[in-house]
């Protein structure tokens, strides 16, 4: 191999084990040869020697939500392209399945964790803290030397949603959560009433509605709200699928979106853009958060890092406006553009 290349038994070990400072052309050098034999490192010497397994654990909360193979998709290319497996694994909110799951890891020696599950179980923490590995949290996570964090920008995006609507004209707006119990649905109604509060909007207790961050969620959530005798002229959801299924309650009635109702989601899933109206959404980038996560870990692992003592990498966010929103109903704007989105057959 190294014959092949042209360079030293040493540097082919380098390159192989992707130490940052060997050469960028003579690294390319022996990936090309690694190629051309069809050369496959034993990963499992590899680690022997290293002391490293080279395997990252990623949790997440589960694979029903598109947001979630998206996010494992890109982690997955980042992690390889440095070197690294992943394991996956996603506890659907079960504590037993979570322990179950974190036996796996530990058996099979992972070097770090990133737990992106919007919603840390408190045994899991502990578990992993515990064992003093590497890991990363999304939102919070113990004040401890191996913990790392990824910080959305939650008010930021959620800020531009609800002014977005109020540009519009809107003023009666209600808000979707995901499940209270949890960080980052928390995290999100907070921002939203925050945004509220600084154009001067109240907000009636009974437009607050509590989801699942579910599609079935979403759907029980519009229905709660088409029951109020006044109706709000704009709705923002805490994440995407709770967005569709608001979207899919109206679509059986006869509120049209966005003529009578708008509706903005969270996420920016794929999906987000092929509904019908396309869905205007605040945008968390999978990619970024992947980039965060398997850098993050990287700098718990690898001592020589450049990032090694950096804890904290910011995610920002921002509205994508599509067709889900426009004026609000009865406006003069509205009665004088004459828009019509989508309407019931």
């Amino acid at each position: 191999m190294a014959q092949r290349a042209g360079v030293s038994i040493a540097t082919v070990s380098r390159a192989v084990n992707n130490i940052p400072t060997v050469n960028a052309e003579l690294a390319r050098r022996v990936w090309k040869a690694i190629e051309e034999v069809g050369y496959l490192p034993n990963t499992q010497a590899r680690a022997l020697v290293s002391g490293r397994s080279r395997l990252l654990g990623l949790i997440v909360s589960e694979i029903t939500n598109p947001f979630f193979p998206e996010l494992i998709q890109e982690f997955e290319n980042l992690a390889v392209a440095q070197g690294y497996e992943v394991l996956i694994g996603s506890t659907n909110y079960d504590p037993a399945r979570t322990e179950s799951l974190m036996r796996r890891l530990l058996q099979r020696n992972v070097d770090g964790v990133a737990v992106m599950t919007f919603g840390v179980e408190e045994e899991l923490v502990k578990q992993l803290v515990e064992r003093e590995f590497p890991l990363v949290f999304v939102d919070a996570g113990p004040d401890l030397p191996n913990i790392r964090l990824v910080q959305p920008d939650y008010a930021e995006g959620i800020r531009q949603g609800v002014q977005h609507l109020a540009a519009l004209g809107h003023r009666h707006m209600a808000f979707i959560s995901g499940p209270m119990q949890q960080r980052s649905p928390k995290a999100r109604r907070e921002a939203f009433l925050k945004s509220m509060c600084e154009l001067g909007l109240t907000v009636p207790p009974e437009h607050l509605v509590e989801g699942t961050h579910t599609m079935e969620g979403g759907i029980a959530a519009m229905e709660q709200l088409l029951t109020l005798s006044e109706l709000p002229t704009a709705v923002m959801c805490s994440n995407d699928m709770t967005a569709i299924g608001a979207l899919h309650a109206l679509y059986r009635t006869t509120h049209r979106v966005p003529d009578d109702i708008s509706v903005v989601g969270f996420d920016d899933i794929h999906l987000a853009q092929f509904m019908l109206p396309p869905l205007t959404t605040v945008q968390m980038a999978c990619h970024d958060l992947a980039a965060a996560a398997v850098e993050g870990l990287r700098a718990g692992i690898e001592p020589d890092h450049p990032k090694h003592a950096k804890r904290e990498w910011r995610i920002p966010t921002h509205l994508v406006v599509r067709q889900s929103t426009a004026f609000p109903r009865g406006s003069l704007p509205a009665q004088l553009s004459g828009a019509g989105t989508i309407h019931n057959a």
